[in-house]
């Protein structure tokens, strides 16, 4: 058997390159370190919404529980059709939804019934009232039936003993209906992950405190705090830590002791101060990387402790992208969600030209909209990674791959829609 590689064993394999690693090269490299969180929590379904079944579901009961009917018509015997597909026959009696029929049905007789109503015993097809004439308690059909027309079989949809919703499934309202249909009150699910995270910097200060020449509001841990709340995760926030080597050990030692993950922004630029590099090596194995992506170049990931660490870089517009492109995905796995859903890309006519270098791959801000039946897609604006107003007016990512240059206005392009990556 095969030891797996550790991080920093990993970080320096032969195809491992710091200044220019590709996007879904760094993706696949955090993939291989992640395993769902351990600990579980048995709740009742309506407060597991949002959370991830940590076992699978077995349905107790056929879906349906009984054979019914998929329309409002007659059941009938196919055999009294048989010679003569326009025969009369004479109703004796109804089959609601929750009140069924009681009694036989003999030869040359039929049961009114409603969608959902229990199919009488001796019958095995239902005529839709669309294609029979009533008059009075005759009824004449004017069309060929088949055996089990317009019938639904006990466990059609679902059998006794199957899975219905599997270990990994993240519990949406679709998921309480579906429960709730089985007659299930409660299920056991992955307790929530604890994420927590600081910014680090000496400029950095926080809202509700004067601004001194040269400092700025921090806004990094609100977005931080928007994206993570909405994941479902459980928050601490430790606020700004100094660029003080002291102040930053303590920082990451505490905040690896209590979290499943560390988040931090800032820090992991080039030419920014060595010692965070050196106090990460210490603490835990922890690779830095120059993704081949903009915006958001610098990255770090590894592990603190048990906890898993991404470093961020420091301009608002970076966090959010390197938070949706490598972040979002590691959380759900370490929240036990499996599969992990897709973020489609959507092919557009994008209105705006767009300057790019090929060699890296680009997210640009853009707003996706509808016009003259026909979804087109245009930049925000400028593009820098401090515009944070960029990301607010952003209803989806313009995609520019590695091996794309310029693009003039009117080309094709693909979008990745915002509110289906949060």
């Amino acid at each position: 058997m095969t030891k797996p590689l550790t991080i920093t064993e990993a970080s320096c394999a032969d195809d491992y390159d710091p200044n220019s690693m590709p996007v879904a090269k760094a993706r696949a490299f955090i993939n291989t370190f992640l395993s769902p969180v351990k600990g579980f929590a048995r709740l009742p379904i309506r407060s597991a919404l949002g959370r991830v079944l940590s076992e699978d579901i077995i349905s107790p009961v056929n879906v349906p529980a009984h054979i019914n009917s998929a329309m409002d018509g007659w059941a009938i015997r196919c055999e009294d059709l048989a010679d003569n597909p326009a025969a009369a026959l004479t109703e004796i009696g109804t089959s609601f939804a929750g009140r069924p029929f009681q009694g036989a049905v003999s030869n040359g007789q039929c049961v009114r019934i409603f969608t959902g109503g229990v199919v009488p015993e001796s019958c095995n097809a239902i005529v839709m009232q669309e294609k029979a004439h009533a008059d009075g308690k005759t009824i004449t059909f004017n069309a060929g039936v088949q055996p089990g027309q317009n019938v639904r079989y006990a466990g059609e949809d679902l059998k006794q003993g199957a899975v219905a919703l599997a270990r990994g499934r993240l519990v949406r309202p679709a998921e309480l209906g579906l429960l709730a249909s089985l007659g299930i009150s409660d299920v056991s699910v992955y307790r929530p992950l604890r994420v927590v995270f600081f910014s680090t910097g000496d400029e950095l200060v926080s809202i509700g405190s004067p601004l001194a020449e040269g400092e700025i509001y921090d806004s990094n841990r609100y977005t931080l705090h928007g994206m993570l709340t909405r994941m479902g995760c459980d928050v601490i926030d430790m606020g700004v830590v100094r660029d003080d080597p002291a102040l930053l050990e303590k920082a990451f030692h505490d905040a690896s002791e209590i979290g499943d993950v560390v988040i931090t922004s800032g820090g992991v630029s080039v030419g920014e101060a060595d010692y965070v590099k050196q106090l990460l090596t210490k603490l835990g194995e922890v690779v830095f990387w120059k993704i081949a992506m903009k915006p958001g170049r610098p990255l770090a990931y590894g592990k603190i402790g048990k906890a898993h660490f991404f470093g961020l870089p420091g301009n608002p517009v970076s966090v959010m992208v390197t938070f949706y492109q490598f972040v979002r995905d590691a959380l759900l796995i370490l929240q036990g969600v499996n599969p992990i859903p897709v973020q489609p890309l959507l092919k557009v006519v994008c209105t705006s030209a767009i300057k790019k270098a090929p060699g890296r791959t680009e997210f640009q801000r853009g707003v996706l909209y509808l016009e003259d039946g026909i979804y087109k897609v245009r930049t925000t604006g400028e593009q820098g990674s401090g515009i944070l107003k960029s990301m607010s007016d952003a209803n989806c990512f313009i995609m520019l791959h590695d091996h794309v240059g310029n693009v003039d206005a009117g080309a094709t392009v693909e979008v990745q829609i915002l509110e289906g990556v949060i």
